[in-house]
């Protein structure tokens, strides 16, 4: 059986999926492993003048596969566009929030076997991060000469998103200040 739908994780929930150090007062056992491979990608080392984030327009779960994608594109487009070290990425948001499924039985007899709503908890298919209005998502460090590349760059990546995106650009003087 294949993913179901984005629509169908994309509100918001309050999260009942304590990981506590004790494994006796877990509610979620077995928490499924993220997609994301790569948070950052290329010189990290360098201070480009130019920063792009792409910031979210709606709250909304965006699933660990769907940054996985929208990394992959992004990366791609970037390194098709520009030199290898003429950039940096960066995924700014951490997926902790747990899916969960209740799996039901269809067919002929799933009626003998199935608990229906009784016991109903659901198990782990997933992990998504929640992302609140006006919150960045990605970030991309260039130079300005690559700068409306890596703003068609980040377009192509919002597709892979399930919230409308715009793109923020921020001097790197501006951010500096801003975290001193």
């Amino acid at each position: 059986m294949g993913l179901r739908p984005a629509k169908c994780y994309r509100r918001i929930e309050r999260p009942y999926t304590r990981k506590s150090r004790v494994k006796a007062k877990d509610y979620v056992k077995g928490i499924p492993e993220t997609k994301i491979h790569r948070y950052e990608h290329g010189i990290a080392t360098k201070q480009f003048p130019v920063k792009l984030f792409l910031v979210a327009r709606n709250s909304v779960q965006i699933r660990h596969n769907a940054l996985e994608a929208a990394r992959v594109s992004l990366t791609k487009n970037l390194e098709k566009r520009m030199p290898k070290d003429g950039f940096f990425t960066k995924i700014l948001v951490y997926p902790h929030h747990v899916l969960r499924e209740n799996v039901l039985a269809t067919g002929a007899g799933a009626d003998r076997f199935q608990s229906g709503m009784r016991l109903s908890f659901g198990k782990p298919i997933g992990i998504a991060a929640q992302v609140k209005a006006g919150q960045r998502i990605l970030m991309i460090s260039c130079n300005p000469e690559g700068e409306t590349g890596a703003r068609k760059c980040l377009k192509i990546a919002s597709s892979k998103l399930p919230t409308p995106c715009t793109i923020e650009k921020v001097a790197a003087q501006a951010v500096a200040v801003q975290a001193g």
